[in-house]
């Protein structure tokens, strides 16, 4: 049986409303085992929690009820061995590509050299060679989004999560991006891949990267159903299968209805 790298165990996160003082529950009752290696997409409408998982996974926030556990321990905090992506880039300004690069393994005391030999081998891998010594306004919006891979790369980390980040390029930008993440993960058969939790609102990305994809309900977030994407890799060649096309559908019609009925409740 492959292990659980991550478990969320009776997860609920609950919020102070910033208007009227209320509560809001982001979260409820969420129970979700996480495989070593795999790569886990999470879809919903907007507002079911998605986002705030990932944040708890990460360690950024505290469940209000249940535990987050990463390899049988609590997650209490930020760590190394979690590696986190966001939708806008969170790039330092005020540092070059490689700089940027540099920072996760600078902060936990590597040596310079190392931590440079570590950035020069992943700029490459991204396909960033000659723009080392630009600094983010300089760059592309896939320029910069290759930039924060490396950077979330650079630390070695265990699990990858993704917050998603690549909703702010364009479409042909993302799909060069979705092939270049599922050829840096291992999807053409690597032995070894790290654990990918990818939050995103796109259905076909879903689809396409995950070995399986969970639907979130809307609001108070829970697991609608968790779908097996039972497809051969490496994903590319099956953009325009009609076995894709089918799962994409199925999972639309799991989110349909939960979508309709958080928009109603939003503009209520």
């Amino acid at each position: 049986m492959t292990v659980a790298v991550l478990r969320l165990a009776g997860v609920t996160k609950t919020f102070r409303a910033p208007r009227g003082g209320g509560d809001v529950v982001a979260l409820s009752g969420v129970d979700l085992d996480v495989r070593e290696g795999e790569f886990l997409t999470v879809v919903g409408p907007s507002g079911c929690g998605k986002s705030t998982m990932l944040s708890l996974v990460a360690g950024f926030a505290q469940p209000t009820a249940g535990e987050v556990l990463f390899q049988g321990q609590p997650v209490l905090e930020p760590g190394p061995e979690r590696g986190v992506m966001f939708q806008d880039y969170a790039l330092f300004p005020w540092r070059t590509v490689m700089g940027n690069i540099e920072f996760g393994p600078y902060a936990l005391g590597v040596g310079k050299a190392e931590r440079r030999g570590r950035a020069r081998e992943l700029i490459q891998l991204v396909g960033l060679e000659g723009f080392e010594d630009r600094y983010p306004h300089e760059l592309s919006g896939g320029m910069r989004q290759r930039c924060a891979l490396a950077r979330m790369l650079a630390n070695n980390p265990t699990m990858w999560l993704m917050d998603e980040p690549l909703a702010a390029v364009d479409l042909q930008t993302r799909i060069i991006l979705q092939d270049e993440l599922l050829r840096l993960w291992g999807d053409g058969g690597s032995a070894k891949r790290s654990t990918v939790l990818f939050v995103t609102h796109g259905i076909d990305e879903a689809v396409l990267l995950a070995d399986r994809v969970v639907v979130m309900a809307r609001r108070p977030g829970r697991i609608k159903a968790i779908v097996d994407v039972n497809l051969p890799r490496p994903r590319a060649a099956q953009r325009s299968s009609p076995a894709l096309a089918e799962l994409v559908g199925r999972v639309w019609d799991l989110i349909r209805d939960e979508a309709v009925r958080a928009i109603a409740e939003e503009t209520n």
